[in-house]
């Protein structure tokens, strides 16, 4: 029996812009303590259904729940307890970062002694501390990246949904705001966050939901997630010369289902088989064929993502 407390729970939500059907019958449900990666293509109705759990766009059908509630426009008691963090920066600029936090915070938290305590927790948690006078425009990207993260979290929220937090940043601050992240999970929030960095997902993200057309298409671990797709390894090699018959060859040996031979560079691609760098470099040895720097490789999110939706990621 699964004990844990479901946080989010979307069921059956339909989600219509005249013809256009953005969510189609789409389910899910986020646990208790989970960093939790929503992925999909640019149209594929990730920002509707963030829309649709705030309560920011009414829904043609289908039910929402958060931490066990109805959502509705007008759940105050709900809506206290979610920060949100959205790609676009929102936040002053005639304000400091002081001044833009304190005004956040204060939307949620009344009592000025509390607000000005988790005010100055929240820029020492993003590391604003020497900036705290400044104004947003003298802020690098990352900085500013940082500024809308503190603006979002200082009220200390249960739900935390963040929407491509790291775009356009340094991976220094990149680095920052992934760390802050698991930081704030590991002290009790609960975190959607979405990205087209699968490097970030595959990184934080305990499960992982892949949207297209507005529904749910593959949902897991990122272990699980790669177990659904063809790929298990592919192994690259440096090989100056290779004869059709040797390519012909390769293209038989066990497991492998696609070989691609391009200038010097030899790639094949196993969908099993934990022997197949064995096999291939035996073959290699057997027919006398000289070689150079030889790597393998196991399937990435990415792989994952690209043999799901057959997209390629846009920013």
């Amino acid at each position: 029996m699964n004990t844990e407390k479901n946080i989010v729970k979307i069921e059956n939500l339909v989600k219509r812009y005249k013809e256009l059907v953005a969510l189609d019958h789409f389910n899910l449900e986020i646990k208790e303590g989970e960093i939790f990666g929503l992925l999909g293509p640019n149209g594929s109705g990730k920002t509707t259904t963030i829309n649709c759990l705030l309560s920011l766009l009414t829904y043609d059908k289908g039910n929402i729940e958060i931490f066990g509630k109805e959502m509705r426009p007008d759940s105050y008691d709900l809506k206290k307890q979610i920060g949100v963090v959205m790609q676009n920066v929102a936040v002053f600029d005639e304000l400091t970062v002081y001044e833009n936090i304190d005004y956040f915070c204060g939307l949620y938290i009344s009592d000025k002694k509390l607000r000005a305590k988790y005010v100055e927790e929240a820029i020492e948690f993003v590391g604003l501390d020497d900036f705290r006078k400044f104004y947003p425009k003298k802020l690098s990207g990352g900085l500013l990246r940082r500024l809308n993260i503190a603006c979002g979290i200082a009220h200390k929220p249960k739900l935390i949904i963040l929407d491509e937090p790291t775009v356009a940043v340094d991976p220094q601050s990149r680095n920052n705001i992934l760390e802050g992240i698991v930081k704030l999970n590991k002290e009790g929030a609960t975190v959607i966050y979405t990205s087209h960095y699968m490097e970030e997902v595959e990184q934080i993200c305990t499960r992982i939901a892949i949207m297209d057309h507005g529904k749910n298409i593959a949902l897991g671990t990122k272990d699980e997630l790669k177990q659904m797709i063809k790929k298990s390894e592919s192994i690259h090699i440096e090989v100056p010369m290779l004869s059709e018959k040797d390519l012909e060859n390769i293209k038989h040996l066990p497991n492998a289902y696609q070989v691609s031979y391009d200038g010097n560079n030899l790639e094949i691609l196993f969908s099993s088989g934990n022997q197949n760098i064995i096999i291939v470099l035996e073959y290699f040895k057997q027919n006398n064929i000289s070689f150079g720097q030889v790597y393998s490789e196991l399937p990435t999110l990415n792989d994952v993502f690209l043999e799901i939706t057959g997209k390629e990621l846009r920013d």
